[in-house]
């Protein structure tokens, strides 16, 4: 563990700063889970009992957001508590992915493994006293110097790539037929347990509702034959909602069990917007749910790929039933749990985020624009993309994308317009050119490294001149202040 956080406790605890009860976290984070996949987020067609008891219970979140489109860059972001151009993750995947070599731009390449030089969350708050468990999907490496154990998990096992017949690293015994969201309950529940007595910081991390769309053949019967509603119909990735749902019922079964919740912060999210929308944006029949009223889906930067379920519960300190309405993003995460474990932040990286634990309490926090960086291609079929390379930011009510192959602006005012319909970049020309010069200077500032023409060059000399005026070169590997 680094020196500097080994001294930092030891001057915490000879302070008495740990005289005070701190909070166990658990994190319990969904794949692919859309904004609307929840009754409690206004489905009509998923069971989800045990979340909406979450919601109930505590704090459910209507504009919190995804660090990213996709996978890996909200897991980065999540670990880190740093921006995408930071740590290099902005997608999921090598360059080669997808065939670009018909597109203007050349796309920024992509890190696929979090650097272990990153004090990762995990690493704070075991420095901290708590212990700390991962159990599920992680997506920044495996191998033995990337693995959530060499980042900071005492206990962790990762699995990634199938619900039934799967496999785990470090290798377990599994029992045929065992389904993965019930495996890494049953691993989150024992971690419960053996740390019952001293705080600990868990994060359950289901590979549920991914593809390859897999589930229980009992709980896919229960859907048969149900009305579709608001876009929402496939049984088996209710089934697959209802495992999820029933792993968090388990969870927090566990901590009223152990007379725990009390002094337990549950935090629920996804990494990212659900796998839908993609017909209204000509992309074919490739949904599998619908983020409705929300526009696109998952690998876009439109509110349906990046804008996520987020609901926190603690009994006695966050107030039942509430709900917040301030923007919130994945890097919070990592500064909030330090404020409330009483670890101390890294000194050798920046942090982000903001701590969001006064709006559990009923507070606010200072308003600031939040961003998106993604230099690159998602493919959604032969000539089909579900981004080309686009910058977003969220400032107030409005939200700006710049699409860097032609500099084109979207501006979109999301109380009045969630679904983002109306393109107001010519009606309000100060406010795009408001947001459009802070997010140049957030990339600027942050050192976010851009997609470069292609040779030969399709845009004319002039052009070419203008979009460098206006978007200055930056470097293609950050440099972390």
């Amino acid at each position: 563990m680094r020196f500097w956080l080994s001294c930092a406790v030891v001057f915490a605890v000879s302070t008495g700063l740990r005289a005070a009860p701190r909070p166990n976290i658990v994190f319990i984070l969904a794949d692919d889970l859309g904004w609307t996949d929840l009754r409690c987020q206004g489905s009509g067609f998923y069971d989800t009992p045990s979340i909406d008891r979450l919601a109930a219970e505590g704090m459910r979140f209507t504009h919190a957001y995804s660090a990213g489109p996709n996978c890996q860059p909200t897991r980065a972001a999540l670990m880190s508590g740093q921006y995408g151009p930071r740590t290099g993750v902005y997608t999921v995947g090598g360059t080669d992915r997808f065939d670009t070599s018909m597109r203007p731009l050349v796309p920024v390449e992509n890190v696929q493994r979090l650097d272990p030089a990153v004090v990762t969350v995990g690493e704070a708050l075991r420095a901290a006293g708590y212990r700390t468990g991962y159990f599920g999907k992680w997506h920044l490496g495996d191998d033995a110097a990337h693995h959530p154990a060499a980042q900071g998990f005492e206990d962790a096992l990762t699995s990634i790539g199938r619900h039934f017949n799967f496999r785990t690293t470090p290798p377990t015994n599994i029992p045929p037929q065992t389904y993965l969201a019930d495996f890494l309950t049953d691993c989150a529940v024992a971690f419960i347990e053996r740390h019952r007595s001293e705080p600990f910081f868990l994060v359950l991390a289901h590979f549920a509702v991914h593809s390859p769309y897999e589930a229980k053949a009992d709980l896919k019967e229960r859907f048969r034959g149900r009305p579709p509603a608001g876009g929402h119909s496939d049984p088996t990735y209710a089934a697959m909602i209802l495992s999820l749902d029933d792993s968090v019922g388990r969870v927090i079964a566990t901590l009223d069990r152990l007379n725990l919740s009390t002094n337990t912060l549950v935090l629920f999210s996804s990494d990212n917007g659900g796998v839908g929308g993609y017909e209204r944006e000509g992309l074919g029949k490739t949904s599998i749910t619908d983020n409705a009223p929300l526009r696109h889906g998952k690998g876009s930067l439109y509110e349906g790929g990046v804008r996520v379920p987020f609901i926190a519960r603690w009994p006695g300190r966050v107030r039942a039933g509430a709900v917040c309405d301030t923007p919130v993003i994945s890097m919070d995460l990592y500064p909030t749990f330090c404020s409330l474990s009483g670890a101390p932040r890294p000194e050798t990286q920046p942090l982000d985020g903001v701590d969001i634990s006064p709006l559990f309490f009923g507070g606010s926090i200072p308003e600031r624009p939040l961003f998106w960086h993604f230099p690159g291609y998602l493919g959604a079929g032969p000539n089909l993309w579900r981004t080309t390379p686009v910058g977003a930011i969220r400032e107030g009510p409005w939200k700006l994308l710049e699409w860097f192959e032609d500099d084109r602006i979207e501006l979109y005012h999301l109380e009045r317009d969630p679904g983002q319909t109306r393109n107001l970049a010519d009606a309000e020309p100060e406010v795009a050119r408001r947001l459009r010069e802070r997010l140049v200077a957030w990339r600027r500032e942050i050192h976010a490294p851009m997609p470069e023409p292609r040779e030969p060059q399709a845009a004319a000399p002039r052009e070419r001149a203008n979009r460098q005026r206006q978007r200055p070169r930056l470097e293609k590997r950050r440099a972390v202040p």
